[in-house]
């Protein structure tokens, strides 16, 4: 039997897809609320919705332990529900740092895993740090696939505040470890973060999880013009990130002639979060971690909070110390007073109060600023009570 030339074009017009024809006026909004109800069934409530339907909630973060880098992030730490990366030279301060915002999430009721690929995680350092290593979840596995799949169950148990590899260069895939020294492997660790990243972005915002990937610098070869220097684990890390922070040591502190600690230089390379690019500075004492009374101090002589005459610091007018070391121990010293220097900070920037200081601590200070004349009389024995005092009257004023 043959087919005539008019099978054909039926043949040919069946298969063709059916054009949709545009709308014009309510047919559109009604034809669009269809479809946003189908889709609703399908696939559940909240997969899709106008972005004015819902009011949307402040970013939450994670403080860094380093107020002026809060201060550089714009929004007062690292974002929850997002992909952080790390990098900077040897010893630059990368896990110290890392460590901080541990302990931070730790202090604010939050739970914690550490992916720790380096197997070189001291846990008397982070106990240092402030890290409640009896309740830090650590793994150390033995490939960079194993290392992934763990990250992934964590962050899909949705349980999680901050999960935190160690590191992206360490993460070495299955088949290297398995070959031979001097076998070539192209790419299979490129490909190996970008499927995870793939996998693991959608569910880190969803649980509302931190990812903290730290990262080391490589040398490209044969680059005649603008920096040598890159990270490994090919390119997805830089497009999932949101945040991403180049940590250099610019300076080592001494004490005489004894290294005490260093002076660190963060830059925010990339930000989705809030403008890019900005840099903060901050002291990383030997065993004791980032110094955030010498970052308040220096915050505070910028802002016009704390005044510096020759080599003397004072606060509201009475004394803290001659040089800044002194000052430092002062305010160590004072928990109250250093948490009120940071609070005023914080404020004046626009972006909030301490997030880990304790509520009980406002309680006082509420009363003070009711009853202003008995609390002035009360507080006056002591000098931190005669501090707090002063500060409530000049915030009253």
């Amino acid at each position: 039997m043959s087919v005539g030339p008019a099978s054909v074009v039926d043949v040919k017009r069946s298969t063709q897809t059916p054009r949709v024809e545009p709308m014009a006026g309510t047919d559109r909004e009604k034809a669009l609320d269809a479809a946003l109800a189908q889709i609703e069934r399908q696939f559940g409530k909240g997969a899709v919705m106008r972005l004015g339907d819902g009011a949307r909630e402040p970013v939450e973060v994670i403080p860094t332990g380093s107020t002026a880098l809060d201060v550089a992030l714009g929004i007062g730490g690292l974002p929850r529900g997002r992909v952080v990366e790390i990098y900077g030279p040897e010893s630059s301060g990368k896990t110290t740092m890392t460590l901080h915002a541990v302990a931070n999430a730790q202090k604010m009721g939050g739970a914690v895993a550490f992916v720790d690929a380096e197997h070189a995680l001291d846990p008397e350092y982070a106990k240092k740090l402030g890290v409640d290593t009896d309740s830090l979840i650590i793994s150390q596995p033995d490939t960079g696939e194993q290392a992934l799949e763990i990250v992934d169950m964590l962050v899909r148990s949705g349980a999680l505040d901050l999960i935190v590899i160690d590191s992206v260069a360490a993460l070495v895939p299955r088949a290297e470890i398995e070959g031979e020294m001097g076998d070539s492997h192209v790419g299979l660790q490129a490909r190996l973060m970008s499927q995870a990243l793939r996998k693991i972005a959608g569910a880190l915002n969803q649980s509302k999880t931190t990812a903290i990937f730290i990262n080391q610098l490589r040398e490209k070869i044969g680059v005649m013009f603008g920096s040598p220097e890159t990270t490994t684990g090919g390119r997805a890390l830089k497009f999932y990130a949101s945040v991403r922070l180049d940590i250099r040591r610019i300076e080592t502190l001494k004490d005489g002639t004894e290294a005490v600690g260093n002076r660190t230089r963060v830059k925010v390379v990339k930000n989705k979060m809030a403008p890019p690019f900005k840099q903060a500075e901050f002291d990383i004492l030997y065993g004791h971690g980032i110094s955030r009374e010498g970052g308040l101090i220096d915050m505070g002589v910028e802002h016009g909070f704390i005044r510096k005459s020759g080599a003397w610091y004072t606060y509201e007018g009475d004394q803290l110390g001659q040089g800044k070391e002194n000052a430092r121990n002062f305010l160590r010293d004072n928990p109250d007073l250093a948490d009120e220097v940071e609070k005023r900070i914080k404020e004046k920037l626009g972006i909030g109060p301490k997030l880990d200081a304790p509520a009980a601590a406002a309680e006082p200070a509420a009363k003070a600023a009711e009853e202003p004349a008995a609390p002035a009389k009360a507080v006056a024995a002591t000098a931190k009570g005669a501090k707090a005092a002063k500060a409530t009257a000049t915030v009253k004023s």
